[in-house]
């Protein structure tokens, strides 16, 4: 590590997949189609929400906070890969290192909480249709985003400015693809058990709590579901809870096997795969499960393209 002593970091190296330099290219196409493909999406969605008024209601706009996180999770996070894969080595400032810390656990923390308020509005709307306009009225929509754009940014900043208060001691290589806690955690030289507390009740909060009243409220929107006296619409509302705890289990489960324990026993391959799954493809699937398979959604995406047609026809 580049230093003039123990707390005057210069820089650190990120070593990526180094160890597997015959995966570097392919590995470059794969994450480079999905950077492009979550950009497209995510974009595709909080374009149309904006356009068109009749999706201004709780529930679509959640989807567009959702697709803006995604879309500044994924670019905080895969620029950096896709340089890392382009080289064996590379360098990242100190300050670059904290930054990219900073904003990759503001976002996490902002998508933890607005999953939950997405279910909790779905399990408002399900259960308990009549009632819904005064229980999710825009007063409580503006709370639920706020509340969660908010803990994001204070978990960021008690988190990152922790661990960048640490010293550091050598080596100065950073087993992963970008400024993580866990594997920068790594290169302290200090005594790191008040942070590890932390840390653990920290996820339990952020991460298992959300995740626990997802799954509640999926289970008692699934009994509403099983009350519907229509075979399609029953099969349609499974397929789109399914499809929705498909991703929030995928976004939370690899999130708290990361954050539960920063200094755990898996291997640093295995720590870089889980922490892929929750930075790179669920900004991926989230806009294809919540958005482009909804029918208003399309219906509204082709509202616009004919106006632009129509416009142009002239």
């Amino acid at each position: 590590m580049k230093r003039q002593n123990q707390s005057s970091v210069v820089e650190f190296i990120l070593l990526g997949f180094s160890h597997f330099p015959e995966l570097q290219e392919q590995l470059f196409g794969v994450f480079l189609i999905i950077y492009l493909v979550t950009l497209i999406g995510n974009a595709i969605i909080i374009v149309i929400i904006s356009l068109e008024e009749s999706l201004h209601i709780p529930m679509y706009l959640f989807l567009f906070n959702l697709s803006l996180v995604d879309v500044s999770f994924s670019t905080v996070v895969t620029p950096e890969v896709l340089v890392v894969l382009s080289t064996e080595k590379t360098s990242i400032t100190f300050a670059g290192c904290f930054a990219q810390m900073y904003f990759i656990l503001l976002f996490g923390g902002t998508e933890c909480f607005l999953l939950g308020a997405m279910a909790y509005d779905r399990f408002a709307a399900i259960c308990h249709p009549l009632s819904y306009p005064m229980v999710m009225n825009k007063r409580v929509f503006v709370k639920l985003v706020m509340f969660s754009w908010i803990s994001g940014i204070m978990v960021a900043t008690l988190q990152a400015t922790w661990v960048f208060s640490f010293p550091f001691c050598g080596p100065s290589e950073i087993n992963h693809f970008f400024c993580e806690t866990p594997p920068v955690l790594e290169l302290v030289c200090a005594d790191t058990f008040l942070f590890e507390i932390y840390a653990f009740t920290g996820t339990v909060l952020i991460v298992t709590v959300p995740f626990l009243l997802i799954l509640l409220s999926y289970i008692r929107i699934l009994f509403a579901i099983l009350k519907m006296p229509s075979t399609t619409g029953r099969q349609k509302a499974f397929s789109t809870c399914a499809s929705h705890l498909t991703s929030v289990t995928l976004f939370y489960g690899t999130a708290s096997m990361t954050y539960l324990q920063p200094k755990s026993d898996y291997s640093p391959e295995t720590k870089k795969l889980m922490s892929l799954a929750y930075t790179l493809l669920t900004p991926l699937l989230n806009p294809l499960i919540y958005s482009l398979q909804n029918s208003e959604m399309k219906r509204a995406l082709m509202k616009i393209w004919r106006r632009k047609v129509d416009l142009h026809a002239f």
